[in-house]
């Protein structure tokens, strides 16, 4: 049985960092488990319920606050229903990689926002095909934090 995790927040605020980007997109929430298949991966995440509607599925570049006044840390962001394990039955879901970052997340609040989509969400034929994107996925989300003047 798949763990459904609760509703969080969703905000649209004006981007910070580049006035050229489109509107941030933030949500709240508190970091809840899941099947722990990214750490299987070697791209542990933090799992955040996300509503139906507000928020584009896709992979993302953004950042990831620990608490309402914690470090901002730089994150890939998968917003959607995970296809290449659970088809279009899987509960939508945010997972956040965060760049760099070991420790346990389960139980804080985070604000999650996202800056830039990067693609949108595919079915892979496998673990294999889903790792290799997952590396490119992350160091297109570098190169936006660099861009950008942050660290990660």
């Amino acid at each position: 049985m798949e763990h459904r995790p609760r509703t969080p927040d969703v905000h649209v605020l004006p981007l910070p960092r580049r006035a050229s980007a489109p509107p941030v997109l933030q949500v709240h929430g508190v970091v809840e488990h899941g099947d722990e298949r990214g750490r299987t991966l070697g791209f542990p995440t933090a799992n955040v319920a996300v509503p139906e509607h507000g928020l584009r599925d896709g992979v993302w570049a953004g950042t990831v606050r620990l608490g309402p006044d914690g470090p901002e840390r730089v994150a890939a962001v998968s917003v959607g229903h995970r296809p290449t394990y659970y088809g279009k039955d899987g509960a939508r879901l945010l997972e956040a990689h965060l760049l760099d970052f070991s420790g346990d997340l389960y139980g804080r609040q985070v604000v999650v926002s996202l800056h830039v989509r990067l693609r949108p969400q595919r079915r892979f034929s496998g673990s294999a095909d889903l790792v290799e994107q997952l590396r490119r996925d992350v160091a297109d989300t570098r190169a936006w934090a660099a861009q950008d003047l942050l660290p990660g």
